[in-house]
């Protein structure tokens, strides 16, 4: 009974010790994988997550150019404003002389009368009759002459009985120093020389003039 026991443990013995010897030593464990598709997904919507502004933040874009360079087409891309061209005095007719120095003497032409040459050159109605002795009322032609006071006073109130630079449609009968007369400060000279006209020409009825 005994020696059937012995025997039986010998063989159990002698099965593992071969069960050893055919097991290959150099085969590794096997390796119980650590990350799986889930856990590669969950690591991707955390990263998504981080990445995706609060609401309420400000999204600084990333730099692209100099900003000098920005500043410079900035610049560039702007239009000064065209300048709005200031009228000249005399309406645009700048070769044309306005003022003319006050004569010692003046003859009248049709359609003239002191007052006239009272707002023409800027002396005062007064002085000027006074100067020639005339009376108010007193009757003058064309053909008299009429002393200027060198020393007269200025002429009060407006000289100018029409706006002008103007137009103006001539009538029969209308002189150059006619029409100067209707818009009180202007010289026949100066109507001449913006029409291209001789000072004493006949005017045509119709005819417009400039009146600088």
């Amino acid at each position: 009974m005994k020696k059937t026991s012995l025997i039986i443990l010998v063989a159990i013995i002698a099965s593992l010790m071969f069960s050893a010897c055919t097991m290959s030593a150099s085969t590794p464990p096997p390796v119980t994988p650590t990350t799986n598709l889930s856990e590669i997904a969950r690591q991707a919507t955390e990263t998504a997550i981080a990445k995706t502004p609060k609401a309420g933040d400000t999204q600084v874009p990333d730099e692209t150019e100099d900003p000098d360079t920005a500043l410079t087409a900035t610049t560039a891309a702007v239009v000064e404003p065209t300048s709005t061209p200031v009228p000249t005095e005399d309406g645009g007719d700048t070769d044309v002389v306005t003022e003319y120095p006050v004569p010692d003497s003046y003859t009248l032409h049709s359609g003239e009368f002191p007052y006239c040459l009272a707002r023409r050159f800027d002396i005062l109605p007064e002085d000027i009759l006074d100067y020639n002795g005339i009376e108010g009322g007193t009757l003058l032609y064309p053909g008299d002459t009429i002393l200027l006071p060198p020393n007269g006073r200025a002429y009060i109130g407006n000289r100018a009985l029409q706006y002008h630079p103007a137009d103006y449609t001539v009538i029969y009968g209308d002189t150059l120093y006619s029409i100067s007369c209707l818009f009180g400060d202007v010289d026949p000279r100066s109507i001449a020389a913006a029409n291209d006209l001789d000072i004493d020409q006949v005017l045509t009825p119709g005819t417009v003039l400039r009146i600088p």
